[in-house]
């Protein structure tokens, strides 16, 4: 039997985007904003000040290339 596994650079990058989305969320969470408009803003503006600072959300939003988590929000929204 053979038990190699696969390894796909591009499954682990899209769970590294969704760990990192949902740490910022919760941050902005816990500081009381409204983390979809606060995201949203932050991905049609680029402006950090969207993100708070809290739990390092701000300096964790800017490892994810915009364009790259604004096309897998696309593509998870018409695939599922």
């Amino acid at each position: 039997m053979d038990n190699t596994r696969k390894f796909n650079l591009a499954d682990e990058h899209r769970l590294e985007m969704k760990a990192i989305l949902t740490a910022v969320y919760e941050s902005l969470m816990e500081k009381g904003y409204n983390p979809i408009n606060q995201i949203v803003g932050y991905l049609l503006s680029e402006d950090p000040t969207y993100i708070t600072n809290h739990r390092n959300a701000r300096s964790l939003i800017r490892k994810i290339d915009r364009d790259e988590l604004m096309q897998e929000l696309v593509r998870h929204y018409l695939t599922d």
